[in-house]
């Protein structure tokens, strides 16, 4: 694997270092990640030459960097002031859509020893948290790391931008799932499938269990920080946009607000729950997003085709979702996979698995053998 252009991030797992350690091939790495690989591999995941455990000694420098970077994060309070803290790179937005822009961003003063940014910009909206609990929220190894909010500055002063939030978050270079799978001429293997899909239900899993619900699953919302086709473990995929629904937890549309992010439901990858007329924030749970899950599945599976494409009009995908009609098995997902995928879409919640059950389905399918049981919830718990 290629070491990341950000000194700040382990080139393994590719988030921050909590407990850097240079090895012998004069790379830094998190402890706990090199020492799994040496243990698996016994030579560098970079240059291919042999390591030893007992040859990996504390990087005091890096460890020092990361530590100033958390601390100066922690005392803003994790908010952010647009052209004094960070700014907006020059050009064109990253991506648009309805309510929501992306722009590539940089820290201020400079960018020295700073994780690259991006800066996700959504009109009409509250937020209903403080920046804190974003922050926290997205330390998990399969979410995009959001490391605050972020205000605007006018000319009159620092005030509030009350008819829209920003967050700044960490940048995938290789863009999302839609973006790879459309880019290709064919489908990844099977196995890479199933384990992004296994890597972005440990995510779900995660939210779940905090309250969340992402409400707007779908391969658009996943995005690739490093791919190989060669080999799974060599994958990491990350979620975003979780929360973004009219009934979100996280966010709430102002008054008045124009067609945004937040106020339309992604009828193609909706349960039939949600997709009523009198909805209620009691029809977004887990369930729903479990529904959505499985049409990301079979998206993947079908190199980022649009479900139900060749029905022009929402309603007509309504009608048929709400009579339990289902996508046709894409030819290249095997039948056992497919059984678990229309699980998925059962109509009737209680016969939806959970994400902790549809991840031991994918595992005992996968590896053939029963999944190892999970660690602890509190390792990565924040309960809300």
């Amino acid at each position: 694997m290629n070491p990341p252009d950000d000194s700040l991030l382990c080139p393994i797992t590719l988030q921050l270092f909590r407990d850097p350690v240079l090895a012998q091939d004069g790379h830094t790495y998190e402890r706990q990640a090199i020492v799994e690989w040496i243990k698996t591999n016994g030579t560098s995941p970079i240059t291919g030459q042999h390591l030893s455990l007992e040859h990996l000694y504390p990087c005091y420098a890096i460890k020092k960097a990361v530590d100033h970077f958390e601390v100066s994060s922690k005392n803003k309070n994790y908010q952010y002031t647009l052209d004094i803290d960070v700014k907006k790179k020059s050009g064109r937005p990253l991506f648009q859509t309805f309510g929501k822009s992306i722009y590539h961003a940089q820290w201020l003063p400079n960018n020295d020893n700073r994780p690259e940014i991006i800066l996700l910009k959504v009109d009409g909206a509250h937020a209903k948290k403080e920046a804190s609990f974003y922050v926290d929220l997205s330390r998990h190894p399969h979410i995009v790391r959001t490391y605050g909010l972020v205000r605007e500055r006018n000319d009159g002063g620092d005030n509030d931008d009350t008819n829209s939030i920003m967050l700044l978050q960490e940048y995938a270079h290789m863009g999302s799932l839609y973006d790879l799978l459309q880019e290709r001429k064919k489908v990844p293997d099977e196995k890479i499938l199933i384990e992004i899909f296994l890597q972005i239900i440990d995510a779900m899993i995660f939210l779940a269990f905090n309250n969340v619900v992402h409400g707007d699953l779908a391969c658009r919302n996943v995005l690739i920080f490093r791919f190989d086709e060669t080999s799974s473990r060599n994958i990491i995929v990350k979620v975003t946009d979780f929360g973004l629904s009219r009934h979100s937890k996280l966010y709430s549309v102002t008054p008045g607000a124009s067609k945004t992010t937040l106020n339309i439901i992604p009828t193609r990858y909706a349960a039939p729950e949600i997709l009523g007329i009198n909805i209620t924030p009691d029809d977004f749970t887990e369930k729903s997003d479990v529904y959505s899950m499985g049409i990301l599945m079979w998206e993947a599976y079908s190199r980022g085709t649009i479900p139900w494409s060749k029905i022009e009009n929402d309603n007509e995908v309504i009608r048929r979702v709400t009579n339990g009609e289902l996508l046709p098995k894409p030819s290249n997902c095997s039948e056992l996979y497919w059984l678990i995928i229309c699980k998925t879409w059962s109509k009737s919640l209680k016969d939806r698995p959970t994400f902790s059950e549809l991840k031991c389905l994918l595992m005992e399918q996968h590896y053939n053998v029963s999944p190892p049981a999970p660690p602890p919830i509190g390792m990565f718990s924040l309960i809300v």
